[in-house]
């Protein structure tokens, strides 16, 4: 078996497992409350890293303006609750106008 093949499986199995624990243990574990909070904090903190380095990084180094004001758009408009589509298209629409004006 191809070592690449091997680590393929592991991996399927692993990720398997995780999403069979989950529902396995629903009810059987009590989390603190203090904890609950930290793994909720812990998961806003992953998903803005996760944002930032998607909206201002490409290849290694700056993306330019377009990106991140983009993204900045998308996020007011979702904040101002706005519907899908049009934090979508309002987001693709300001990295475009800004793209299109040079400021790549």
């Amino acid at each position: 078996m191809n070592a690449t093949v091997a680590v393929i499986l592991v991996l399927a199995v692993g990720t398997y497992t995780f999403r069979l624990v989950g529902p396995a243990l629903h009810g059987r574990v009590e989390l603190p409350d203090r904890v609950q909070e930290l793994l909720s904090a812990a998961a806003v903190v992953l998903l803005v890293a996760l944002l930032a380095t998607g909206a201002l990084t490409e290849g290694g180094g700056f993306a330019g303006w377009a990106r991140p004001a983009g993204v900045l758009v998308g996020g007011v408009l979702a904040w101002r609750r706005a519907p899908f589509p049009v934090v979508v298209l309002g987001a693709a629409g300001a990295a475009a106008l800004l793209r299109a004006a040079g400021l790549a």
